[in-house]
């Protein structure tokens, strides 16, 4: 039986109670979420607690590369100044590559191609960049939404500009995270269903459907790609918000 390759992304509900307006249920996103939140905890705590090894193991290898990458990033993209925020975006980093690569596990949920999730994760990083640029600058971070030099009759034209697009980059940022990601799994879902109609037709169709599934195979290992590049570019793009908070671009 074909099923709609939207019905991966439904939030289901397996305890459902509320309290008036609040709903309080406990569904499968909540559910995938806490298991991210816990994995990364989990991981990292062990490592404080049992310390590395000078010959590092494969996990370990892992983890030290994704340290040191985003640390580069950082470093990079924001500079020294920007190190203190390393831990915030470390730990965005990792916990939206978690959610990315377990969405490809079969039957199970990926939070982040759903906008909310993504919208939640890009409000805290616009949040904390403005608080950045407040503290740092008091109110000439107004200056943001005019441009140096601009003469007082472009300044009504630039000015409102300026704020919405501003305001339009958390909603940029969660929107390219929740498309790629759900854009990648509907077609995946496309595909293993186009594979199991032509495997259940039997005859000529039961042998060539190994061509959608050799396709398939190949989907799946980009859509791997994705998921690590997706993380990479959230991180990126935060790293440049907070830059620019920062030295006041």
């Amino acid at each position: 039986m074909f099923f709609s390759p939207l019905e991966q992304f439904q939030i289901l509900p397996f305890l459902s109670f509320g309290a008036g307006l609040f709903d309080f249920s406990i569904t499968n996103a909540l559910i995938t979420t806490g298991l991210g939140l816990g994995f990364f905890l989990f991981t990292y705590y062990c490592i404080s607690i049992y310390g590395l090894n000078c010959f590092p193991g494969r996990w370990q290898l892992i983890l030290e590369s994704l340290y040191i990458s985003t640390a580069g990033l950082v470093w990079d993209s924001v500079g020294p100044q920007g190190q203190k925020y390393f831990p915030f975006l470390f730990a965005i980093f990792s916990f939206i590559l978690i959610s990315n690569v377990s969405g490809l596990v079969p039957y199970s949920f990926t939070i982040t191609s759903h906008l909310i999730q993504t919208m939640v994760l890009a409000l805290t990083v616009f949040v904390g960049v403005i608080l950045i640029c407040a503290s740092t600058h008091g109110f000439h971070m107004l200056s943001l939404f005019l441009p140096g030099g601009t003469s007082i009759v472009l300044a009504f034209l630039l000015v409102p500009i300026e704020i919405v697009s501003y305001i339009f980059k958390p909603l940029s940022l969660a929107v390219r995270l929740f498309a790629n990601m759900m854009a990648g799994h509907t077609l995946l879902k496309v595909i293993a269903g186009f594979a199991w109609a032509m495997m259940g037709s039997g005859g000529l169709l039961l042998v060539a459907h190994i061509v959608p599934l050799a396709v398939l195979v190949i989907l799946f290992g980009l859509e791997l790609a994705v998921a690590l590049i997706q993380a990479y570019v959230f991180t990126i793009l935060s790293c440049i918000y907070i830059n620019d908070a920062i030295v006041l671009h």
